[in-house]
């Protein structure tokens, strides 16, 4: 067996779908990364800016210590909203798929009724004659 250098090795590694499939999710998801950044910057900050009084942005928001540090809270607060959503997102995502994998393995799981012996095939066309003379 040949072993295959380090360019072999990464022509491999790189032709593999699962590679492919990865560079699309994090392309889609660093764009899905800017929506949520305007969801939150845009619409929940000046909504919750409201709450914290001031009138400005949640952003805004910040403990001042002493020596003049300022601790940024908003910034910290919005941080972890934006980790909430994506997060909620990507959950309700491979859910999604989850489901629609299980619903096809089991679609794949249905067992086949089993094919009827000659005994049985007899016993049921008996049956089957009994019950017409019963009816008659």
């Amino acid at each position: 067996m040949k072993k295959k250098g380090f360019i072999g090795e990464f022509k491999e590694f790189i032709s593999r779908g699962n590679v492919l499939d990865l560079a699309v999710g994090v392309i889609i998801g660093g764009a899905f990364k800017g929506i949520t950044d305007s969801l939150v910057n845009d619409i929940l900050n000046p909504l919750l800016g409201l709450f914290t009084g001031g009138n400005q942005a949640l952003a805004a928001l910040s403990i001042t210590l002493p020596g003049g540090v300022e601790l940024m809270v908003g910034n910290f607060i919005n941080a972890v909203l934006n980790f909430l959503i994506m997060s909620f997102v990507i959950f309700l995502i491979v859910k999604g798929f989850n489901s629609l994998r299980r619903k096809k393995e089991d679609e794949a799981q249905v067992p086949e009724t089993p094919a009827l012996s000659t005994q049985e095939k007899l016993l049921t066309e008996i049956r089957d004659l009994l019950k017409e003379k019963e009816d008659v």
